[in-house]
C-alpha cells in the first residue's frame, strides 16, 4: 500500500520500521519539527525523523496541518491509507478523509479505557492489570473512532518506559497485520459508557505524596518512570525516584525508618529501589547512601 506514515517519538519508530520492512511504499513521512535539546539546545530531529532519513524517506514538519497549503500537499500524496502513532498534531477533517481508506491510528491502551494523551501512564498509576494496543480508525472526535484490532497484555510491575517499549512492538505488528488484509478486519464502535480519559500528566503529579498507601505510591512511581519521574525532596534538593518495593513497615507518613532508607506512607512504606539526584545518572539505594547519609528518623516533606 502507498502509506502516509505520521508520528514522532520513539513509540512510533517500531511501526514505520516494520511497514518500510513488509514492503509498503512510505510516501512521505510526518513529524513534528527539530526541538531545542541537551545543555546546548541545539535543534534535535525526533526519533521518527531519524529514522524516516536512515530509511531514504521523505520527511515533513509542518508546524499545523489546519491550513489550506498544507491539506493540499498531503492530499497530493494519493496515499491509499495513513499510519498515525503519537505524531502530536490535531489532523483536520480534510486530512482525515484524503487518503483513500482513511486514517489508521495505533493508540496504546484497550479503547474506550484512557483515550488521551497519557493511556500508558494513567493504566500503571491506576492499577489496571492488563492495557494493550488498539488499531482504530481515526475521526474528529478525541480516539472516539472505531476499531479495528486490539492486542493485550498483563501490566505485571512494569515501568512506562518498559511498557511504552513493548506496546511499540505490538503496534507495529499488529498494524503489519491489519494492513496486510484490510477487508478482513471489521471496524467496532466503541461504547462511550465505558469511556475513561488519559490526561498528559502534569508536572504537579511527580511529586510524591507520602500520605498515599504504600501499593499506590509504588503504582504511582512506576507509572511515571523514566519520565517525567516521581520526586521527593531531601534537605532542599530534589531526587527523582525511579523504582520501589512495597514493605511491611509502618510509622509516620514521610519518615525515614532504617537504613535501606525505607519511607513510611500513609499506610504501609517502600523501599527505594533506584534513585536519581539532579545532573547523575540513576544510582541503585545502595550508591546513593554510600555518597549520602540519611539518618533513621529523617521527615520528608
Amino acid at each position: 500500500m502507498k502509506i502516509a506514515f505520521m508520528g514522532t517519538p520513539d513509540f512510533a519508530v517500531p511501526a514505520l520500521a516494520a511497514l518500510h520492512d513488509a514492503g509498503h511504499e512510505i510516501v512521505c513521512v510526518y513529524t513534528q519539527p527539530p526541538r531545542p535539546a541537551g545543555r546546548g539546545k541545539k535543534l534535535r530531529p525526533s526519533p521518527v525523523q531519524a529514522k524516516a532519513e536512515a530509511l531514504g524517506l521523505e520527511v515533513r514538519s509542518p508546524k499545523s496541518l489546519r491550513n489550506e497549503a498544507a491539506q493540499a500537499d498531503f492530499a497530493a500524496l494519493n496515499a491509499d491509507v495513513a499510519v498515525v502513532a503519537a505524531y502530536g498534531l490535531i489532523l483536520p477533517q480534510a486530512v482525515l478523509d484524503a487518503p483513500t481508506h482513511g486514517c489508521l491510528n495505533i493508540h496504546a491502551s484497550i479503547l474506550p479505557r484512557w483515550r488521551g494523551a497519557a493511556p500508558i501512564h494513567r493504566a500503571i498509576m491506576a492499577g489496571d492489570e492488563e492495557t494493550g494496543v488498539t488499531i482504530m480508525q481515526m475521526e474528529a472526535g478525541l480516539d472516539t473512532g472505531p476499531m479495528l484490532h486490539i492486542i493485550r497484555t498483563p501490566i505485571a510491575d512494569k515501568t512506562t518506559g518498559e511498557l511504552t517499549a513493548e506496546l511499540a512492538e505490538l503496534g507495529a505488528g499488529a498494524m503489519v497485520e491489519v494492513l496486510a488484509d484490510l477487508d478482513r478486519y471489521d471496524a467496532q464502535p466503541q461504547d462511550d459508557g465505558d469511556t475513561t480519559y488519559a490526561p498528559k500528566i502534569d508536572k504537579a503529579e511527580a511529586r510524591i505524596d507520602w500520605s498515599l498507601h504504600a501499593s499506590d505510591l509504588v503504582r504511582h512511581v512506576q507509572g511515571l518512570a523514566p519520565f517525567p519521574g516521581a520526586w521527593f525532596e531531601l534537605e532542599g534538593e530534589r531526587i527523582k525516584l525511579l523504582s520501589a518495593e512495597e514493605v511491611n513497615q509502618a510509622g509516620d507518613a514521610g519518615a525515614i525508618l532504617d537504613d535501606t532508607l525505607t519511607v513510611a506512607c500513609g499506610k504501609g512504606a517502600i523501599r527505594p529501589l533506584r534513585l536519581q539526584r539532579a545532573g547523575k545518572p540513576a544510582m541503585s539505594t545502595g550508591e546513593f547512601l554510600r555518597g549520602r547519609t540519611v539518618p533513621q528518623g529523617t521527615q520528608l516533606d
